[in-house]
């Protein structure tokens, strides 16, 4: 295992660095010419949901700022995986991008068998966009107000509350195995395609709770429907100061999620350049901070090669959280 996790480490490591390198003449005249035609972002999620509409702002900006259509194509399924194949087989032009986390850059490959994709070889780095906490969050029948009143209550009933999640291994499963083996509880796993549908069932009563992002989570917690118990940052959420840290209830417990945009591996440079620069255009705008702040959002503006490194650095952290959350690749 650590072969394979250092082996991955230093293709990460090789990217940063090439994403450095000068462009041929050829890929300058190309650039040139970028966009003159409708670009793609695949999404791997359902829509509606934290990722997806995100995606949605940037694509309307960066249609804005490089002149031709950006459009959202949503490819859920298989945690990730549906999504990342079909960016993976695309050109490596600029014209399909992906936009994917840690699920489908780190995870997928230390707890799914049979990839098709390997996303340290088949994917180059573009642009962080933002990270996020996760809220656990219950519905609003549940009988609990705290983290502390929800382990009685799962103990005192094993495996008869639920948890949902985007699909096996992913981070939002991940969140909700870590909180069973902290606590020593048994609470039952149901994996969805997307956040919608994991929303619906929650909102509706069929699952019992979830981590989720504050794009999804936190209007229907101010409405009553849903019912917040903790963030998931090391610290305080600024979108809910008043709502524990998990960290402060289980020490140790934090998981931030960030989301970035890759492309097909043999993306020219100047044009991998001319992409980064529409997304840190967009992050850096007020009415960004303003409409995404509220619910927890974090830009994250930063060079390819910062994102390359954030990628190479996270290997072992989430490595470890896959072991110590005891999945095993199926």
């Amino acid at each position: 295992m650590k072969t394979r996790f250092g082996t991955r480490a230093r293709i990460w490591l090789a990217l940063a660095a090439a994403v450095l390198a000068p462009a041929a003449a050829s890929a300058q005249d190309q650039a040139g010419r970028y966009p003159d035609r409708m670009i793609k972002l695949i999404v791997p999620y359902t829509p509606g949901g934290l990722v997806d509409t995100f995606t949605r702002t940037l694509a309307e900006d960066m249609a804005g700022r490089l002149g031709q259509p950006v459009v959202v194509e949503n490819r859920p399924g298989a945690n990730q995986a549906i999504g990342a194949n079909a960016a993976a087989r695309a050109a490596p032009d600029g014209y399909t991008l992906f936009v994917s986390s840690q699920t489908g850059m780190i995870l997928n490959p230390l707890t799914t068998k049979g990839l098709l994709v390997d996303p340290a070889k088949d994917f180059t780095p573009i642009a962080t966009m933002f990270s996020t906490p996760f809220y656990l969050v219950v519905n609003s029948s549940v009988p609990v107000k705290t983290v502390q009143e929800l382990i009685a209550l799962a103990k005192s009933k094993p495996g008869k509350l639920t948890y949902g999640s985007l699909g096996r291994g992913g981070t939002h499963h991940l969140a909700g195995e870590m909180l069973t083996r902290r606590t020593g509880t048994n609470i039952l796993h149901v994996p969805y395609k997307g956040s919608a549908p994991a929303m619906n069932d929650l909102l509706g009563g069929q699952i019992d709770m979830m981590f989720e992002g504050g794009t999804s989570t936190l209007p229907y917690v101010q409405s009553g429907r849903l019912r917040a118990l903790a963030s998931t940052g090391k610290t305080r959420s600024e979108a809910m100061p008043d709502l524990p840290a998990l960290n402060e209830i289980i020490p140790g417990f934090s998981m931030t999620v960030w989301i970035g945009l890759v492309a097909p591996t043999g993306i020219p440079q100047p044009i991998a350049d001319k992409l980064n620069a529409a997304v840190q255009a967009m992050l850096k705008l007020p009415s960004t901070h303003e409409k995404f702040a509220p619910v927890g959002i974090e830009m994250m503006p930063g060079s390819q090669a910062d994102f390359a490194r954030l990628i190479q650095s996270d290997i072992p952290t989430w490595s470890k959280i896959v072991q110590d959350a005891g999945i095993e690749p199926q």
